[in-house]
């Protein structure tokens, strides 16, 4: 296993070190990247003393730089953001919601907040709320809300209106029932009738039996 390298680096590196510092770094990232881009030397004494100035400076910047995340972090609890954006009616966006979307909103409401401290795992494709971490380096780190809203009125489909019967459907079973009620009259009445028939018939047929007599 090929050991690391030890460099003197020529620039502050983000995540790595300042100007100055002495650093070990992997094999392949010393010979692909920072030595060809000059970014980088084998350590010398003479060379780490003339670097001790520009190490000093990078110092000063680094801790400024470091008090002005602390009060933008400080800034940002509790914050929500509001994107509007178009979508179908059932909320899905027709453009994902991307880190540098949010970066961008921030940046309009006054927080100096760069699209790589938007750690977002994935694209927000839909109308909703949802929490976004904002970290700056390894310990300063804060959550916000990211809330996606439609640019017009949607109305989503609501269960109760499925599974209700329908007015309509009411007023014809209502129909229904009050006609089985009058055919039943109806029939019910001639059976009356037939018997009424029947009747008046046996008691002609008994005057005329007499009369003969």
């Amino acid at each position: 296993m090929a050991r690391n390298y030890e460099l003197l680096l020529l620039e502050t590196i983000e995540n790595l070190g300042l100007i100055g510092d002495v650093v070990k770094v992997r094999p392949g990232f010393a010979r692909n990247y920072l030595l060809p881009n000059a970014m980088a030397e084998a350590p010398t004494p003479e060379k780490i003393e003339s670097l001790k100035a520009a190490r000093a400076l990078a110092e000063a910047h680094v801790s400024k730089q470091r008090a002005e995340r602390e009060a933008v972090i400080a800034r940002m609890e509790g914050l929500t953001i509001n994107l509007i954006r178009a979508c179908n009616d059932q909320g899905v966006l027709y453009g994902a919601v991307t880190q540098r979307d949010i970066s961008d909103q921030l940046i309009l409401e006054g927080y100096g907040i760069d699209m790589r401290a938007v750690r977002l795992a994935n694209p927000i494709r839909r109308i909703g709320t949802e929490m976004v971490t904002i970290q700056f380096g390894r310990d300063l780190v804060c959550e916000i809300t990211v809330a996606v809203k439609p640019d017009r009125i949607i109305e989503m489909e609501s269960p109760a209106t499925t599974s209700a019967p329908s007015r309509a459907s009411r007023d014809e079973s209502d129909s229904s029932e009050e006609s089985d009620d009058a055919s039943d009259e109806k029939s019910d009445g001639k059976s009356d009738d037939a018997k009424l028939d029947r009747k008046t018939k046996s008691a002609r047929k008994g005057r005329d039996k007499q009369s003969k007599e």
